[in-house]
């Protein structure tokens, strides 16, 4: 009795769907985009060293790391000792050329006057006054040597490059410094996300191409801004433009989706597929006959705010796909 009632059963639940399946859906072959999920890393689009102009001590640092600063903005400043020798060095030296050159303008005012006299001659005469010329051009020369001096002592002074924020301060205070060493590193001019992908993907990158940032507020949109044609280590370097890019650690890594290719694939709703022991089932409609077939889903993705899911086999394209009956 049992043997006869279950095949009655299975056709009043076949007219069963028949009766109430509702939301058909025309499976057909529509573009779907490969994916490839690789990690970006924050980087500053400018990342300019805060160089010591002048080799010494530091006897004044006032950043450290995170800090924000502008351009020209002093960050620390540098004191060499041995050029306030050399400014009291050439004070000197104007000093004792002054004094030579004071005496010079009394013998050439003297000379002229003997030679309204006729007391002496005019060769004595102009001797006198290319003395005094001679003494003039050394002062004007120690003047502009004291000038260059004065330009390294206020060259002691860090000041940052651009506008951005402070990555590293490699130095302490108190620290001796050389001339051109690195006081602290600014990125600034916006931040974006640079990526090394394999170079067998090098054919697949575009400039222009939507990129796809996960990052824990959802999934952002980027714009791949530069393929870089030098390949390093095997790697195709790529930069990204990210609005809005979360740059609160700089190098940090963030997760992002590449698109590879493009090809035709089906897909249905994922309401409309059931699971059962294991295996995934969607219902056909064919005239008015439906059948539960057996499927292979892949990859999930969201269209117009439809979860879809992409079927590798057990359907082809022109079939109607019905909602399970519950």
């Amino acid at each position: 009795m049992n043997a006869k009632i279950l095949p009655l059963a299975l056709v009043a639940l076949s007219l069963s769907f028949a009766a109430r399946a509702e939301g058909p859906y025309t499976v057909q072959p529509a573009p779907m985009t490969d994916w490839k999920a690789v990690y970006g890393q924050v980087e500053a689009k400018d990342m300019i060293p805060a160089r010591a102009r002048l080799g010494g001590t530091l006897v004044d640092l006032s950043v450290s790391e995170g800090d924000q600063v502008q351009a020209g903005q002093p960050l620390g400043r540098i004191v060499d000792e041995k050029i306030a020798f050399q400014l009291g060095a050439v004070d000197a030296q104007l000093n004792a050329l002054t004094a030579q050159l004071e005496n010079a303008q009394a013998e050439l005012a003297r000379g002229e006057a003997l030679l309204s006299r006729g007391v002496t001659t005019a060769q004595q005469l102009d001797s006198l006054r290319t003395q005094v010329n001679v003494l003039e051009g050394q002062i004007a020369a120690q003047q502009a040597q004291r000038r260059v001096v004065e330009q390294q002592q206020t060259e002691g002074e860090v000041l940052a490059p651009i506008s951005g924020r402070v990555l590293t301060v490699p130095v302490a205070k108190g620290a001796v410094v050389m001339a051109g060493e690195p006081v602290a590193t600014i990125g600034g001019g916006g931040f974006f996300l640079t990526l090394a992908v394999p170079e067998r993907h090098a054919g697949a990158l575009t400039e222009g191409d939507t990129i796809t940032i996960e990052t824990a507020d959802g999934d952002k949109e980027g714009v791949l801004a530069k393929v870089y044609p030098s390949i390093e280590n095997g790697r195709v370097v790529a930069d990204v433009d990210v609005p809005d890019l979360d740059a609160g650690f700089v190098n940090a890594r963030v997760l992002v989706r590449l698109p590879m290719a493009v090809r035709e694939a089906l897909s249905v709703p994922a309401d409309l597929i059931r699971t059962h022991a294991g295996l995934d089932f969607v219902v056909v409609q064919e005239g008015e006959t439906l059948s539960e077939r057996a499927i292979v889903p892949g990859t999930r993705f969201v269209v117009d705010g439809v979860e879809m899911v992409e079927i590798l086999t057990g359907l082809q394209g022109g079939e109607t796909v019905v909602a399970h009956e519950h």
